[in-house]
């Protein structure tokens, strides 16, 4: 009796899942009955095709789903002083295909056709595994899309179509280094970002800062008068669209443990990433507190290098990120606590910007017992990363003006492209 009972309930979902629904009734079971006996030939080789009204019920029978590989796209870059441009490219290469995989070039490519990085291959290879939309990198990758490397990537990786954005590519003789893939119809554009670059960041940082003899890191930069500044302003044209194309737009589910952490997060590196993936292991929704403007440079003495729009969607692209509060307040309130639900308060070792004898912003949470100082997983700072530029500021003067002339040409000859 019990083994009947089982076999009735496990065919209940074939009987309420409507492919059977139409059939129930006299008028159905008739129907049914005429549908075995053309399937055996009673009607002496009447076939289908002679009872079209047979159709809308035959088609109810469940088909077997088709299994394709999926599409997947390669798009390779420098991707030196990881910026929201570099991930809104990726982006739009991810919605070209199913999984995109990603080169990142060699040191000495970067070298030999930019000149010098200012992030290692470690650092790079960080950044770019840490955005939402990047399914698998490949290191050291060429410069140029040469036949061997094409193949390997056709063969090795399995790789459908070679993106790029509308911006040319050009090697040292001036050739296209995407020329090959296109010839052979492997080629799709996207659209490129405007209002950043590496180059335009590196001249924010040489606009800003000029070295001193001093040793300690925060001794080697000074800030600029203002006057001195009026270049390094962003030219980037913040929409709700932009950040509604990289937000999750999921909020935490009931019962979730919603772990909080802010910062500026300017020159987004390779700490953030690791500081943001070691929060975010700590509970179930990781989000992240931005500070404005007005706020870091009244702590500063300057401005950060990206204004606040730029520094959210670099955040937002963090695969580890799962909301950002834009323009948070420097103190963590009790009502805000509240109104996040926000279950632990975090704060890494390695900090910027909180001068001594200030107020506590994480006397609250302290106060709570919801308050964790995290170990910062690396030593790096975006003041670190801006003297590694003024550092070096001539080998970086030359590759600015080398790579400005190509910028310079590039948006002379504009046009408008559809799509982001």
């Amino acid at each position: 009796m019990m083994m009947d009972m089982l076999a009735f309930e496990s065919h209940q979902g074939l009987w309420n899942s409507g492919y059977y629904s139409q059939l129930f009734g006299i008028g159905g079971v008739m129907i049914t009955v005429a549908i075995l006996m053309l399937s055996t030939g009673y009607f002496g080789g009447i076939g289908a095709p002679f009872a079209p009204y047979f159709w809308p019920y035959l088609e109810q029978v469940p088909k077997k789903r088709e299994h394709k590989r999926p599409v997947r796209v390669y798009m390779d870059g420098c991707f030196d002083l990881m910026h929201y441009g570099h991930a809104n490219a990726l982006r739009q290469a991810k919605l070209l295909g199913d999984q995109l995989v990603v080169g990142v070039v060699s040191d000495e490519e970067i070298v030999a056709n930019k000149g010098p990085p200012v992030l290692s291959m470690e650092e790079r290879l960080t950044l770019v595994s840490g955005l939402k939309w990047v399914d698998e990198v490949i290191p050291n990758a060429p410069y140029e899309i040469t036949e061997e490397f094409m193949n390997t990537l056709f063969k090795k990786y399995n790789i459908d179509y070679i993106i790029h954005g509308d911006d040319p590519c050009l090697l040292p003789d001036g050739t296209d280094a995407y020329e090959l893939a296109k010839k052979v119809g492997r080629y799709k554009q996207i659209k490129r970002t405007e209002g950043v670059s590496s180059t335009d960041i590196v001249g924010r940082i040489l606009l800003t800062f000029k070295q001193k003899d001093a040793d300690d890191i925060d001794e080697k930069v000074e800030v600029k008068p203002n006057d001195e500044l009026k270049s390094q302003l962003s030219h980037f044209l913040p929409t709700s669209r932009r950040i509604m194309q990289f937000s999750n737009g999921q909020a935490p589910s009931p019962g979730a443990r919603v772990v909080y952490l802010d910062g500026s997060f300017d020159l987004f590196h390779a700490g953030h990433v690791e500081i943001l993936r070691s929060a975010r292991q700590l509970g179930d929704f990781l989000l992240v507190g931005i500070h404005d403007d007005q706020s870091i440079r009244d702590r500063r003495g300057h401005r950060p290098i990206m204004h606040l729009h730029e520094r959210t969607l670099s955040v937002l692209a963090c695969r580890h990120v799962d909301e950002v509060i834009i323009g948070t307040p420097w103190e963590v309130s009790k009502d805000m606590i509240t109104t996040f639900n926000i279950s632990l308060v975090v704060h890494g070792t390695v900090t910027e910007g909180i001068s001594a004898g200030e107020i506590d912003p994480y006397a609250v949470p302290k106060s709570m017992g919801i308050f964790k100082i995290i170990t910062s997983p690396k030593s790096i700072t975006s003041v670190s990363v801006a003297t590694r530029i003024v550092d070096n500021h001539e080998a970086y003067m030359k590759r600015n003006l080398k790579k400005k002339a190509s910028e310079d040409r590039y948006y002379t000859q504009k046009k408008f492209v559809s799509g982001d």
